[in-house]
């Protein structure tokens, strides 16, 4: 697909694909277009061209408020857990798609009255067991630590039961211990749905990702096996900025974006 801003070319003719059972990692410098290519398959950006291709159905753009009923599910780079709720009532709410009743009860206070709204929060009690945050179901995001308030983002992400997982660096702001427990879980996963994972820590990426895209400047790079991106000097030179001059000199006249953004 291609995307453009104006005279910025964002993404030029980037194509990728996701199947369960893989994790697919996109990396590239500040400004590679990374969360534009995110932002094209969550329906926020319309590409100039190009299409996207779930489960055999073409669509050319996706529509934000309908991911989770195409089986697509992301992550942000932040938190943003509702403030007011329970954990447990943040992990049901990202489950409205399926049950109706659940989010207006819940920030209404209200007790379950549906057996559908059981069934809910049983899911994601079930989730945070899975996720070994169940013992703070019952308190306020604010009251816990970032560590386990990721976790919460994520269980609330996968109570939607995605095919196909986004994970817009999830290992930022985690400590080395939190960081392995992550690539196990990220493992886990996979089993049961394909992730596409935008994230700075190499040491993560190269440890749980089978393929790698690496995007400079709104074009694929080099595509491949960890090893095989490792080793290629396209990548290298991305990285070091080996070719920063000569992008910023001539970016303004072939329409290349630069690195102001991601």
């Amino acid at each position: 697909m291609t995307v453009a801003f104006g005279g910025l070319t964002a993404l030029d003719s980037v194509s990728l694909s996701v199947t369960t059972g893989e994790i697919v990692g996109v990396i590239g410098p500040n400004g590679a277009g990374k969360t534009t290519l995110f932002n094209v398959i969550c329906g926020f950006v319309v590409p100039r061209s190009g299409r996207i291709v779930l489960d055999g159905h073409a669509a050319r753009r996706m529509r934000p408020h309908r991911l989770a009923k195409h089986g697509v599910a992301r992550t942000i780079q932040g938190i943003r857990l509702w403030p007011g709720l329970t954990v447990l009532e943040n992990v049901m709410a990202g489950g409205q798609h399926q049950e109706r009743s659940g989010l207006a009860s819940a920030l209404l206070g209200v007790p379950p009255s549906s057996r559908d709204e059981d069934a809910l929060a049983a899911r994601a009690l079930h989730l945070l067991t899975e996720l070994d945050v169940a013992d703070v179901a019952g308190r306020l995001p604010h009251t816990l630590p970032y560590a386990t308030q990721k976790r919460v983002s994520l269980a609330r992400a996968l109570i939607a039961e995605p095919r196909f997982l986004l994970l817009d660096e999830p290992a930022s702001g985690l400590s080395a211990g939190d960081l392995d427990a992550l690539g196990d879980l990220l493992r886990v996963l996979k089993q049961r749905m394909g992730i596409l994972l935008v994230e700075h820590h190499m040491d993560l990426v190269m440890a749980v990702c089978d393929r790698i895209v690496v995007l400079d400047f709104g074009e694929v790079i080099a595509t491949g096996t960890p090893d095989e991106v490792k080793g290629d000097p396209r990548v290298t030179a991305a990285y070091l900025g080996e070719e920063l001059q000569s992008h910023d000199v001539d970016g303004a006249a072939d329409g290349k974006a630069t690195r102001a953004g991601r």
